[in-house]
Order: C-alpha cells, then structure tokens, then sequence
C-alpha cells in the first residue's frame, strides 16, 4: 500500500477529526506539541503539520488500532500514510 500526498493529507485529516472528538486524547496532543486549538484549526491544511498528527497518533499502538478501527483502516495505514507526508521518509541506516 502507498499514498500519494493528497490521499496522505486526507487520511491524516481524518486521523485530526478523530484525535478532535477524542476528549481525552485532545488535551495530550495539544499539550505535547505545544499547539492551541486556534493553532489546529490555522494548520488542518498543511501537510507538514498534518504529518505531525500522524507522528502522534502513531506514538501509540492503542491509538492506532482506534483510529483504524473506526475507518476501517489497515493498522499500517497511519505510517504509510505518515511516510508520504514532508519529513515522513524513512531513513535507511544499511
């Protein structure tokens, strides 16, 4: 599976209105980043803050199996998705 940017932004744009409904989660995003809600709102369409949603969410494998779950996304959907984002490659050490 692979995203092109415009399917990355749209997955990370719903992993946003997720992480936006989650009461408890919201708090932990806003505070880890050091963004406001105003913040979120000015930055929904840029897709290197986006990518920073996608860092997030996939910090957590309780996250992730969450948020798949309500879309009906396969478990590695964030992170490829993340990887086609600015900033996403994957460095290769070998």
């Amino acid at each position: 599976m692979s995203f092109s940017p415009e399917t990355a932004e749209t997955l990370a744009l719903q992993a946003l209105s997720w992480l936006a409904g989650h009461d408890e989660l919201m708090p932990v995003f806003l505070g880890s980043t050091g963004v406001s809600v105003e913040d979120v709102k000015k930055q929904a369409g840029n897709s290197e803050f986006l990518g920073s949603v996608l860092d997030f969410i996939t910090m957590d494998d309780s996250w992730v199996i969450e948020f798949c779950d309500k879309h009906q996304l396969e478990y590695t959907a964030p992170m490829m998705a993340r990887q086609s984002l600015p900033g996403g490659a994957q460095f290769h050490f070998t």
